[in-house]
């Protein structure tokens, strides 16, 4: 009884020693450990904005693009709207080039180079994502190790003292410990949220691009059958 009051005297001391050390002497408490965990948070914030910027830039396209498209494609300018396409910067505009480009063969044909064209440009923004998704599992992962390491640390700095239960000897590894875990805590949540939150916003844009992609279809089909019925007439 009277150690576990020494241990919960001991945890609260070193819980209000804690508060009052700044951000930079936490963090050198923490022990090695928390160098990588540094370098894993740099990485994540670099991963995340510059995934969130290429995303949101390749989701801005003009909502009048496919009607141009049409009506290029239906008055036979099909190196201008082939040119349309190379200027606007998005991956739903190299798509339906591709697509353009493939006119006269059989449609079959023209929605595989749309596809194949499209699984590109997917893969191209998913670029990064399967690091940051690493990092929201392995930084708790690496606090975790180093809260084992300040334990054992602690269990070693007793055993050096004639193993006599010194609660002073165990507040210097419950510092590792808990730091090294509250670190890798703060680094890996973000990392989680953000990898599925980017996720999301792919997700949303390939909704988008198949969309279009029946759009363009569409617009192949829709002059045979404009022309059967011209027919029947």
């Amino acid at each position: 009884m009277n150690l576990l009051l020494q241990t919960t005297e001991v945890v609260a001391e070193a819980t209000e020693t804690a508060q009052s050390m700044g951000l930079g002497e936490l963090f050198l408490a923490g022990g090695w450990l928390m160098w990588p965990l540094l370098a894993l948070g740099g990485v994540t914030i670099f991963i995340f904005f510059e995934r969130f910027w290429a995303i949101r830039k390749a989701s801005q396209i003009d909502m009048n693009f496919m009607n141009r498209i049409r009506d290029m494609i239906y008055d036979g300018k099909i190196t201008a709207a082939i040119q349309l396409c190379r200027n606007t910067d998005s991956p739903i505009a190299r798509m339906i080039e591709k697509g353009i480009e493939r006119i006269g063969r059989p449609l079959n044909d023209v929605h595989s180079s749309i596809e194949n064209v499209a699984n590109l440009e997917v893969s191209k923004l998913e670029n990064g994502l399967p690091f940051l998704a690493t990092i929201a599992g392995g930084a708790p992962m690496l606090g975790f190790l180093g809260t084992v390491i300040g334990m054992v640390q602690a269990f070693m700095n007793m055993a050096q003292a004639g193993g006599t239960v010194d609660m002073s000897i165990l507040a210097s590894g419950m510092y590792v410990a808990m730091i090294t875990t509250v670190g890798g805590l703060i680094v890996g949540v973000p990392a989680y949220f953000g990898y599925n939150y980017l996720v999301a916003r792919i997700e949303k844009l390939v909704f988008q691009m198949e969309a279009n992609s029946i759009a363009f279809m569409d617009i192949l089909n829709q002059p045979v059958e404009q022309s059967s019925h011209m027919g029947m007439r």
